[in-house]
C-alpha cells in the first residue's frame, strides 16, 4: 500500500495500546501508519454515570465523524463500545482475536473475607458504573453497597488505592493489555460463564470508510472471521434487545466442541434481579432470535417449582424464580448424620489436598475441628461446596465447573494426581474423581457423614421437580410417580444418571449450582 494510514483513538492508556496494537499489526504486513488522538464525549464528561450521557456511542461518536471526514483513514474501537447501528458510510472491516472477557474484582487486602461469595466483605462497598455489572453483582451479593466509578483503568485501579472502595470491577482484557501490578490486590477472577459480559468483550474493532476497498481488503489479514461469527449472535441479542451499553444485558457467545453456547444476563434495572439463560445451537443462523423471545413478556411461566434441597429465603435460586411469581416448594428428601466425634489427627499429617464432593462434606469435616500441620489445598466439586468452605475461612485452590463429574475428576487430576488426597464424604462414596487420579496418588477416603431417606418422600404437584443429588432422585421416584405435566431437571451428570435408571427425562442445567439451576428453569 503505497499510501500511510492515519489511525484514530482516544487518547487513554488503553485506547493507545489498542491503537498500537492495530499500528504494529499493520507494520507486520507492510503497511505503515500514524495515529491521531481524538478526545470523545465519553473522556470529557466525568461526572456522570454512563446511562446519564446523551445519545449512544459516547465513546465512539467524534471518531466516526472524522472518519466520515477523512482526517483519519480508520478508527480502532473497543467493540463493546460500538452502537449496533453504524452511521451510513462506515463499515467494520476487521475484528481482532478475542482477549480473554472474564470480569475481575480488585479487592484491598484489608477487605477480604473469603468467607463471603466474591471474598468482599459484608456491605463492602464497590466501584462500578455498568449497569450490567450492579445487576449481576447485586443478584449474586445483595448486601454490597455500589458506587459509581468513571475514568480510565489505571484512574480506577488509583481510586481504590486511595481506597475511595473496598473493592472495583474491571474487564480482564484491559489489565492484561495494560500489563497492570496488582499485587497490592486480592484479585478475584469471574469467568464469562459465571459473570456474563458486555456483547463483545475483549475484541477490537476496526472502522473504516464503506467505500475504502482498498483499506478492506488490506484488513482481511487481520480479520478473525470466527470471533465475528461469536459476535454476530451477542450484537444482534443486544440490537434486538434496543439497548446500548449502559443497558443491563450481558450476553456471551463461544463455539465449544463445535457447538455454539451462549450464556444471557439481562435485567430491567441495575437494581432488578436479572434473567439468565444458557442455550447452544450447531449455527448461529436465528440464535439471537431464539434467545430474544425466552425473554418475551409474553411468555408463561410455570406456576411451582419444587426442589430437593432446603432454602433460605435470600437464595439465588428462590430469588431468581420468585422474581416471576413462581411458588418454591423447596425441601430435601433425605437427611444426613455425623458418623464421627473424633477426628485422629494422624490422618492429616501428610495430606497436600482435602477434596469435598459435597457441602454436606465440608459441614461435617470442619465440625470435626481438624488441625493441620503443614499447609493443604482445598478442592470442591461446585460453587455449593465452594461456599460452605468459604463460611469456614477457607478459600478453595480448585473449584469443579462442569455438570460432569468426570469433567472435573479430569480437571483435579491433572493438577494433584502424585499428592496425597483425603476425600471426606458420605459413608459410602461413590468415589468417581478417584477413577481419574493416577496409581502414584495416595487416597485417603474419610467418611464424616451418613445419608438416610425420609421414612416416606411425599409427592408434589409442582409443574417443575429439581433433584439436586442421586439420592434425592432416587427417594422421591422410589414413592412417587412422575405427571406427565412436570418437567425435571437434575444437578449434574451423576443426578441424570440416576435419573436415567429410573428412565425418567430431565434436563441438565450448564453449571452444577443455583445458578445454572435457575437458567435451566428459565429456559424450560
Amino acid at each position: 500500500m503505497d499510501r500511510k494510514v492515519i489511525i484514530g483513538t482516544r487518547g487513554s492508556e488503553l485506547a493507545l495500546w489498542q491503537a498500537n496494537f492495530v499500528k504494529d499489526s499493520l507494520a507486520d504486513i507492510g503497511v505503515t501508519a500514524e495515529l491521531k488522538i481524538i478526545k470523545t464525549q465519553g473522556d470529557r464528561i466525568l461526572n456522570l454515570s454512563l446511562d446519564k450521557l446523551e445519545g449512544k456511542g459516547f465513546f465512539t461518536k467524534e471518531l466516526e465523524e472524522e472518519l466520515l471526514a477523512g482526517t483519519i483513514d480508520l478508527a480502532v474501537h473497543s467493540h463493546k463500545d460500538l452502537p449496533t447501528e453504524h452511521p451510513p458510510g462506515l463499515i467494520i472491516a476487521a475484528v481482532s482475536e478475542r482477549e480473554d472477557p472474564s470480569e475481575l474484582l480488585l479487592i484491598l487486602k484489608d477487605c477480604v473475607d473469603v468467607r463471603q461469595k466474591l471474598s468482599v466483605k459484608f456491605g463492602g462497598i464497590v466501584g462500578t458504573s455498568s449497569n450490567r455489572r450492579k445487576a449481576q453483582l447485586l443478584s449474586l451479593r445483595p448486601d454490597l453497597e455500589l458506587h459509581d466509578l468513571r475514568g480510565n483503568v489505571p484512574t480506577r485501579v488509583g481510586k481504590l488505592r486511595s481506597e475511595n472502595y473496598d473493592a472495583i470491577m474491571l474487564a480482564k482484557a484491559g489489565v492484561s493489555r495494560l500489563g497492570l501490578n496488582l499485587d497490592d490486590f486480592h484479585v478475584e477472577e469471574l469467568k464469562p460463564t459465571e459473570f456474563v459480559p458486555a456483547p463483545a468483550q475483549g475484541v477490537l474493532a476496526i472502522q473504516i470508510r464503506e467505500k475504502d476497498t482498498q483499506l478492506f481488503n488490506i484488513l482481511q489479514q487481520l480479520h478473525h472471521p470466527e470471533v465475528a461469527e461469536a459476535l454476530k449472535v451477542e450484537r444482534n441479542v443486544l440490537k434486538m434487545f434496543g439497548g446500548g451499553c449502559h443497558m443491563p444485558l450481558g450476553c456471551y457467545c463461544r463455539k465449544y466442541e463445535g457447538v455454539y453456547q451462549v450464556f444471557t444476563s439481562k435485567a430491567d434495572t441495575d437494581e432488578d434481579m436479572p434473567d439468565r439463560l444458557f442455550t447452544s445451537a450447531a449455527t448461529t443462523e436465528g440464535l439471537a432470535e431464539a434467545i430474544v423471545a425466552r425473554f418475551s413478556p409474553e411468555r408463561k411461566y410455570p406456576a411451582k417449582v419444587f426442589i430437593s434441597r432446603d432454602l433460605p429465603a435470600n437464595s439465588y435460586f428462590r430469588r431468581a424464580v420468585q422474581k416471576h411469581s413462581i411458588e418454591v416448594e423447596a425441601r430435601s428428601l433425605i437427611r444426613t448424620v455425623p458418623i464421627m466425634t473424633i477426628l485422629n489427627p494422624y490422618i492429616l499429617q501428610d495430606v497436600d489436598w482435602v477434596f469435598f464432593t459435597s457441602k454436606n462434606a465440608v459441614e461435617y469435616f470442619f465440625e470435626l475441628k481438624p488441625q493441620f500441620i503443614k499447609p493443604v489445598k482445598f478442592g470442591v466439586m461446585g460453587s455449593g461446596s465452594e461456599d460452605m468452605l468459604r463460611r469456614h475461612g477457607h478459600f478453595p485452590q480448585f473449584v469443579g465447573e462442569s455438570v460432569d463429574t468426570a469433567d472435573v475428576a479430569r480437571e483435579f487430576a491433572g493438577i494433584a494426581n502424585g499428592s496425597t488426597i483425603l476425600f471426606p464424604g458420605a459413608e459410602s462414596p461413590m468415589r468417581s474423581i478417584h477413577k481419574a487420579l493416577s496409581a502414584d496418588t495416595k487416597i485417603i477416603d474419610l467418611p464424616v457423614y451418613s445419608t438416610m431417606r425420609e421414612e416416606c418422600a411425599s409427592g408434589t404437584a409442582a409443574d417443575v421437580l429439581v433433584f439436586t443429588s442421586p439420592s434425592n432422585a432416587e427417594a422421591y421416584f422410589n414413592d412417587n410417580l412422575q405427571d406427565n405435566h412436570q418437567k425435571v431437571i437434575a444437578i449434574g451428570k451423576s443426578t441424570g444418571k440416576k435419573l436415567d435408571e429410573l428412565n425418567i427425562e430431565y434436563t441438565l442445567p450448564f453449571s452444577p449450582d443455583e445458578v445454572g439451576l435457575a437458567e435451566a428453569v428459565f429456559g424450560l
